[in-house]
């Protein structure tokens, strides 16, 4: 990111006003509908609306600027998530959605005023909240996240959600056929792991430090729809060999028999993707699938899934993603909303084009085997609830984001993490093995370079 001080603050701007598009598209909705819960596991969307207004007060107002001074601090405790947790914030006095409109337009108002009188020596000095941006590079990632989690609170609400404006049905984009069993072979050696010189890099992405992996396989593709089936019908789902046993107990419990939102019917495979019924399509990333049953079908499959820094490693042999611009249209994935769902396999150019892992970024977040900890040398900043909070072992890491995600809040580094028993994200997975690969479509990535 340039250090020049304007365009700095456009790409601030930019990507501030790029995550409140969507957040109020997403809530252009009538009061009883935002303030409806759909699940316990999820807030009513207009919790999420004063809340992203909340948190740009916080950081951006009192903390940044010459007046320091707060929008509405009678509503810190109101929309603090450590405070009310999901399943309780429906019973809050919480604003109505008018209410939180004209609060999130005041606080961006003195924000952007705000902003425009910060002095650009600001950005290239000692002090960390403001260096290179960050603390508005923090609150821009802070608003998408949400965005992606109303996104799957629309896809809760089930046959009376519609898909989110503006974007287009993944079905409709063509596509080529596209060999969906190939291997990559990544060769063993060191890398540097975590974010290097992002400069909106968090706190669980720091420090970068060099690690070591052995050779392995990888898939060069997320499991599609069309593998997923095979393991259903060869009875994945009824052999407990192939769980662990905390993900048969729950596979037990809740009744596990597909991916979320789908039905079979008449032995055809249909998905309910915002409101409508689609015909799975065997060419594209599975999604809606938890830890626990991503675990089970790389078993199935001879395999495992990978670690988070075999992913990363992988990640590096990927020449068709490079997020990070303002611009979704130009980093090449399947990100920021454009499309409600993963593309099939042969839609992008870069799917077929060379060797290596594809789709590493965008379509699905991608599950791997490892527990959410900080790394040697994590520091919280700049508070412990973003991150320091859930080192508990409970846990899973995600990687690469969806096509929800925007280019803004997705790197290679970046980490998400939930429950192994999360299926309303947009999580998909893709297989690592130890051995020779269970296939014979078996293809050699470039040797990854500490770039």
């Amino acid at each position: 990111m340039t250090t020049d001080a304007e365009t700095l603050k456009n790409h601030i701007e930019a990507a501030l006003s790029r995550a409140r598009r969507r957040t109020l598209d997403l809530t252009d909705l009538d009061d009883e509908t935002i303030r409806r819960q759909v699940s316990p596991l999820m807030s009513p969307l207009v919790w999420d609306l004063a809340h992203v207004g909340n948190y740009e007060d916080q950081w951006l107002l009192r903390r940044i600027g010459p007046s320091a001074r707060a929008a509405r601090p009678e509503l810190d405790d109101l929309y603090d998530a450590f405070r009310h947790p999901r399943s309780t914030r429906p019973g809050l006095p919480l604003l109505e959605g008018e209410a939180a409109r004209t609060y999130l337009a005041r606080v961006r108002e003195e924000v952007l005023a705000e902003l425009d009188a910060v002095e650009p020596e600001a950005f290239a000095g000692t002090e960390r909240l403001l260096a290179d941006g960050f603390v508005y590079g923090m609150v821009a990632q802070h608003e998408q996240q949400h965005v992606e989690t109303m996104l799957a609170t629309h896809q809760l609400m089930g046959d009376s959600a519609h898909p989110p404006p503006g974007a287009i049905d993944p079905a409709v984009i063509p596509s080529t056929p596209t060999d969906d069993t190939a291997v990559v072979e990544i060769t063993g050696g060191s890398f540097s792991k975590g974010s290097v010189d992002h400069p909106w890099a968090l706190d669980n992405e720091l420090p970068p430090h060099t690690v070591e992996t052995a050779s392995f396989g990888i898939d060069r593709f997320p499991v599609t729809n069309r593998r997923y089936l095979e393991f259903m019908a060869e009875g994945g789902y009824d052999r407990p060999e192939l769980w662990t046993p905390e993900g048969w107990d729950w596979r037990l419990e809740q009744g596990l028999e597909a991916p979320q939102f789908w039905c079979l019917e008449d032995g055809v495979a249909r998905i309910l993707r915002f409101g409508t019924r689609y015909e799975v399509d065997p060419a594209a990333p599975v999604q809606h699938v938890c830890w626990y049953e991503a675990d089970a079908f790389a078993r199935w499959r001879g395999g495992r899934l990978p670690t988070e820094t075999e992913w990363e490693r992988a990640a590096l042999t990927d020449i068709g993603t490079r997020p990070g611009g303002s611009d979704p249209e130009a980093t090449g994935a399947n990100l920021g909303g454009r499309h409600f769902g993963p593309l099939a396999l042969g839609a992008l150019p870069s799917d077929d084009r060379g060797e290596g892992c594809r789709r590493t970024i965008g379509d699905v977040w991608e599950w791997t085997a490892t527990p959410f900890h900080g790394y040697d040398g994590f520091e919280a900043f700049p508070y412990r609830e973003y991150s320091e909070v859930f080192f508990d072992g409970r846990y899973r890491v995600l990687k690469g984001g969806s096509w929800a995600t925007d280019p803004v809040a997705i790197r290679r580094s970046f980490r998400n993490w939930d429950f192994p028993v999360r299926r309303q994200i947009f999580s998909g997975f893709r297989c690592a093995y130890d051995l020779e690969p269970p296939s014979r479509h078996y293809r050699r990535g470039p040797r990854p370079s500490n770039r």
